[in-house]
């Protein structure tokens, strides 16, 4: 099986780039693999012409949509094997994608979710989830990536500052909430709060309802997921990160955006590096200055070297120019028992390597971790 690289954090380059030959040569060693192993999956690549005899390029590796996740069952594991699986949050009129694992294919992912989330995250403070924990939402991949990251950092279970009503929507303890607020006041201790972006904004209402506003320590962060999904509002990116900075004293360029779904093992992630700032000076705002951030300026989001994405038209089913929108298509090699290339219902915009995320394409099913919490 092919498991994620190593990078050496001292080695930046050799951390966040693979050459084209090694993903491709990687890419394809796992399609055969999953090919031989993944009986519907080597249904759907037969009906598409598609098999290890003819695919020379990771690019003519076929995508599964999203959606077949929620009617096969799209993975190698035997059955008996398969302790834990993740489904994709919807409305509850939904069925749920489902992404099975066992314990290699878990190790897998807690070895590909450390690897990036230390590369940007890795100095941060001590972690802060506005989520329940993992005992009440056992099927959520964005809680048990919470829940591996407190592990391995050693933190408290209390740090998991949700809970779940009666509803089964994710709501926000604001008790415990405030009181970690005062007490990184208190210790002049940084914090870092990772959350949905409607936890913010159900966080945001409430300090703005209560007249509260807070100047967490220098060096505190937030890790946001976005997504709304027509639960209630919706933020443009760039009003939601100027709240944060208005109402908790983090500037932008300490807000990272985070790309992930239930069908994949590894995570994207957006953050203003000293490049990006040097290139769009105009697109941070000083916490005086208001936020000036159009959407062109976005920093776009990077997946790990193990994994790329693509940008395809829906049109030609090619990938398009750099600067021209599609939807996002993903290889993922930390997929080991599953299917590497997944075709999802999200448009974005191709910049360079990376992307900029636009939403959800047209008529496709409102999803995302932030639809469990409610206002």
């Amino acid at each position: 099986m092919i498991p994620p690289p190593q990078p050496n954090p001292r080695q930046d380059q050799a951390a966040t780039t693979w050459s084209d030959e090694r993903f491709n040569s990687l890419a394809l060693e796992l399609f055969t693999l999953q090919f031989q192993a993944n009986p519907a999956y080597q249904t759907l690549c037969r009906a598409r012409g598609r098999t290890p005899a003819n695919v020379e390029h990771w690019t003519q590796i076929p995508a599964v949509p999203t959606s077949a996740f929620k009617e096969l069952e799209l993975s190698s594991l035997p059955v008996a094997e398969r302790t834990r699986v993740f489904h994709s949050s919807g409305t509850t009129e939904q069925k749920p994608s489902r992404h099975f694992h066992g314990a290699d294919s878990l190790a897998v992912y807690e070895s590909a979710l450390t690897h990036w989330f230390n590369r940007h995250l890795g100095a941060a403070g001590p972690l802060h989830f506005l989520t329940p924990g993992p005992a009440v939402a056992p099927h959520s991949s964005l809680i048990y990536m919470f829940e591996t990251l407190r592990q391995q950092r050693s933190l408290p279970a209390a740090n998991f500052l949700g809970n779940l009503a009666a509803d089964g929507s994710w709501i926000l303890n604001f008790p415990a909430v405030l009181a970690e607020f005062a007490s990184a006041r208190a210790d002049d201790r940084p914090v870092t709060l990772l959350g949905t972006a409607f936890s913010f904004v159900h966080l945001l209402d409430y300090l703005a309802e209560h007249q509260l506003r807070f100047t967490l320590p220098a060096g505190s962060r937030v890790m946001e997921t976005g997504g709304y999904k027509n639960r209630s509002r919706t933020l443009p990116k760039a009003q939601l990160h100027a709240l944060i900075t208005e109402a908790l004293g983090i500037p932008p360029t300490h807000i990272l955006c985070e790309y992930g779904m239930s069908e994949l093992s590894s995570q994207a992630y957006a953050v203003p590096s000293d490049e990006w700032r040097v290139t769009n000076p105009g697109a941070i705002a000083t916490d005086s200055s208001p936020v000036t951030c159009h959407s062109s300026l976005a920093p776009p989001f990077q997946f790990p070297p193990w994994a790329r994405a693509q940008i395809i038209s829906p049109e030609t089913g090619r990938e398009v120019p750099d600067g021209q929108t599609g939807i996002i298509r993903i290889l993922d090699l930390a997929n080991v028992f599953s299917v590497a290339a997944v075709q999802t219902e999200d448009l974005g915009i191709r910049r360079g390597a990376g992307f900029e995320l636009v939403g959800r394409a047209e008529k496709a099913e409102a999803r995302g971790c932030s639809l469990m919490a409610a206002i």
